[in-house]
């Protein structure tokens, strides 16, 4: 095996599904930490934590190759007081509470990967925004990454390289956001959203992974942003679903029936409406090759494995 040891913190959602089916046929042992009983199968073990609290979790840290920390509250929700708190909280406290322990063992993990997240930059129509010229935006969205990235960097783990993993929206099949816009085109809501001209910055399922794995393998720490270099904008996105899909025409949903929606179904229109427009140089400068660059050969990808499975 290609790693002995692999450890996922809050890998039962989405992308730590991705993750295991990536790393399950090279890794040992894969540990999830989890508030609840996950998976207990061949070389994947779940054991429980609270995010809170050291125990006896913190012995799955020792000597493992990679540590990568997903937790976080979902954001689709309306950001209410209590789920603003919820949402900062169930990053923050998982966050501080891994650096601790990582500080004060013998045998850290050799690379701590905290997924945050790529919408910490300004919304941007103008120009793409990379790790060293990006500008940050403002709004609690923004916050949330700030105090995320805070709490990762606070720690002191000489002996753990860490990177802050800017990730951009993953496209996969199973969940996420393509199986929901999928469902708007088959609908004939597929049409852009808003004016159409929001960024868009995408990675797909797949390069996700090996993202992950490239940079176990490089020596790269600090922040990199996780997003394919062909970020579009919705207005093209939504054309390239429809097509893909065999639906010519999708009504466009303006602004005042995405707020109504939004409040209907319990999320915020801000995860629609700004642009996401973000480079991922230090990969580019430090040779990793994107399976997919451009959102048409993603979404057909997605849309072939879809079909095959059905």
């Amino acid at each position: 095996m290609k790693y002995s040891k692999i450890v996922l913190a809050g890998g039962n959602g989405y992308l730590g599904s991705v993750l295991i089916n990536h790393f399950k046929p090279m890794a040992d042992e894969i540990i999830i930490l989890s508030r609840k009983r996950y998976i207990n199968k061949e070389n994947v073990r779940t054991v429980l934590w609270d995010g809170r609290n050291k125990g006896e979790w913190i012995e799955c840290l020792h000597g493992a190759d990679l540590l990568v920390n997903l937790c976080g509250k979902n954001v689709n929700c309306r950001y209410t007081e209590r789920n603003k708190t919820e949402i900062i909280q169930s990053r923050v406290l998982p966050t501080t509470l891994l650096g601790n322990a990582i500080e004060s063992m013998s045998a850290p993990p050799k690379v701590w990967i905290n997924v945050t997240s790529a919408t910490i930059y300004r919304h941007a129509e103008d120009h793409p925004q990379d790790e060293s010229t990006g500008e940050i935006g403002y709004g609690f969205s923004i916050n949330v990454c700030r105090k995320w990235e805070e709490s990762f960097f606070a720690s002191s783990t000489p002996a753990t390289r860490k990177i802050a993993l800017r990730m951009g929206i993953v496209l996969g099949r199973t969940d996420g956001v393509f199986p929901r816009l999928m469902n708007l085109v088959r609908a004939g809501f597929g049409g852009k959203q808003g004016n159409g001209s929001q960024m868009i910055s995408w990675v797909h399922e797949q390069d996700a992974a090996r993202v992950i794995e490239w940079l176990i393998e490089n020596q790269l720490e600090g922040i990199i942003n996780c997003t394919a270099p062909g970020a579009i904008n919705n207005n093209e996105f939504m054309k390239i679903l429809r097509k893909s899909y065999g639906i010519p025409f999708g009504l466009p949903m303006p602004y005042w029936l995405l707020e109504l929606g939004a409040m209907i179904i319990g999320t915020e229109t801000e995860l629609i409406i700004k642009s996401r427009w973000v480079q991922p140089q230090r990969l580019l400068d430090g040779g990793y090759k994107f399976m997919f660059t451009g959102a048409s050969h993603a979404i057909h990808d997605i849309l072939s494995l879809s079909r095959k499975s059905v």
